[in-house]
């Protein structure tokens, strides 16, 4: 799901960082909140710990013109030639929109309680903002009561990166404010509609991936090559869209509904545990994050990204920092890989961010480094820096070679390797009393994987995308069993 194609290392060029006040919260004398389960098992989870699985419109729904739906982004990018490694589209994809009562019985045989979905904002209003169409709506609708009738929560993201082209065509889309307006119009209708049913609604997914992929290295839609200075003020429009849906969401929806973004933090890992080398991980994690969720977490830009943006830092009003830095209810961390092994800094630097070596291990997916610590340090340096009380894993999974034995199976014991380990290492960060709420496992189904089209499968379920056929794989059966004793099997 996630890439690495780009170097922060600059960042720990910055002088005088060991000055910056960083708000904190000591992480001694956590409680322990080891919770046994009924077979004794050490690495159970506390009592409550809520998992699911997670999914997005444009990856599996298809249907890209029924009902009134508009085009995105990636319907007009996924057209373009050499944009996708196998020349594929997500036209049908995973024919969700069709399909969504078989599909949620696939999350109820997990014994899954929770589902993650994101609404496609095309399908809401087609031209991105004005009149709306009652008929997009109605699916998430008829989404939403079948997991209600089947015992699962629904989750619902607002924005996984299908813009609608309009609003590219228009402002060129998060490029300006205006998007950023039109998103925050969105989500009140969504909110007013669906938070009757739906208590949980996460705002806008992984801005880091959407703005340097979409915007800064043309292999995501739009597939723009800006430079610096546009990105950055993309993020910060990002961002204001993020503050002002959560503004709306507010106003319009139920009370008691809960709002907060999902992030693809920027993961920073103390290379020895030392008490010196966590602190230089605390503080890159800070600054690492400052364009966008410490901005979040904040209501502010830290001083030393400003100063290291210098002419390329992104202008704004006050009022945007204070709509950025509305309060929220949780964080939702798409958490993968270790972005960076830091230790304790020399001359003056606050942390010195490592290289990774050419043998470092990777999964099916070169971009994909085997960290499972990194589900450990994200959640904790939230909790710590920022004092957030409820945080959600809410994407974490792999890509695996998934091909069907003439059993007609899929023995995918590297996808088992590597949940094993990230949820012992979640479980750590559980047990050390870290306020992990729950884990949202990508994905479901294998389905369109962006740039890489169909080449990459990180479900549950294997699908043949000739007959939409849905086969569990052996993680599905290891998941269920994670799910039933809630520990780590």
């Amino acid at each position: 799901m996630r890439f690495n194609g780009f170097s922060r290392r600059h960042f720990a060029k910055i002088a005088a960082w060991s000055a910056l006040a960083i708000s904190s919260k000591s992480a001694e004398g956590v409680a322990n909140a080891a919770v046994q389960n009924p077979k004794g098992s050490l690495a159970a989870f506390p009592r409550g710990f809520l998992w699911g699985t997670a999914t997005s419109a444009y990856q599996i729904e298809g249907a890209i013109d029924e009902d009134g739906r508009g085009i995105s982004i990636w319907d007009r990018f996924v057209h373009l030639n050499g944009k996708i490694i196998d020349q594929s589209t997500a036209d049908v994809a995973n024919d969700h929109y069709h399909r969504y009562k078989e599909d949620v019985q696939l999350i109820k045989a997990l014994g899954a309680k929770a589902y993650r979905f994101s609404i496609a904002w095309p399908r809401v209003f087609p031209e991105g903002a004005g009149t709306p169409n009652p008929k997009g709506l109605d699916f998430y609708h008829r989404l939403v009561d079948e997991l209600l009738a089947n015992g699962i929560e629904p989750f619902a993201t607002l924005y996984h990166w299908d813009l609608p082209q309009a609003l590219q065509d228009r402002y060129g889309g998060w490029r300006s404010r205006e998007t950023s307006k039109a998103f925050a119009d969105y989500a009140g209708y969504v909110a007013e509609r669906i938070s009757d049913r739906v208590k949980s609604i996460f705002t806008i997914n992984e801005c880091g991936r959407l703005v340097q992929a979409g915007f800064g290295m043309g292999i995501d839609a739009p597939g723009l090559n800006l430079p610096q200075k546009e990105i950055n003020q993309v993020r910060h429009h990002v961002a204001l869209g993020h503050g002002l849906a959560v503004q709306a969401v507010r106003a319009h929806a139920r009370r008691g509904t809960r709002v907060g973004p999902a992030e693809n933090i920027e993961v920073c890992i103390p290379a020895i545990e030392t008490p010196a080398n966590v602190r230089a991980a605390e503080i890159a994690t800070r600054e690492l994050n400052a364009g966008y969720l410490t901005a979040i977490l904040e209501g502010k830009y830290t001083d030393a990204f400003l100063a290291y943006a210098g002419a390329n830092a992104p202008t704004y009003e006050p009022e945007d920092l204070k709509a950025i830095g509305s309060p929220i209810d949780f964080v939702g961390l798409n958490v993968y890989q270790p972005n960076q092994y830091v230790t304790a800094g020399e001359n003056g630097h606050p942390f010195t961010l490592l290289p990774f070596p050419a043998t470092y291990p990777r999964m099916d997916s070169s971009w994909l480094r085997i960290g499972p610590e990194a589900i450990y340090w994200a959640p904790r340096h939230v909790a710590k820096l920022w004092n957030v009380k409820s945080i959600y894993i809410t994407e974490n999974g792999t890509s695996a070679a998934d091909k069907p034995t003439e059993d007609g199976k899929v023995y995918d014991i590297d996808r088992i390797m590597f949940l094993r380990n990230y949820l012992g290492q979640l479980h750590r960060a559980t047990l050390e009393g870290v306020p992990v709420k729950g884990y949202f496992l990508w994905s479901l189904m294998d389905n369109f994987e962006w740039s890489d089209g169909y080449e990459k499968r990180f479900g549950l379920y294997h699908v043949d995308f000739k007959t939409q056929r849905r086969t569990p794989k052996l993680s599905a059966s290891f998941y269920r069993e994670v799910i039933k004793q809630n520990a780590v099997m």
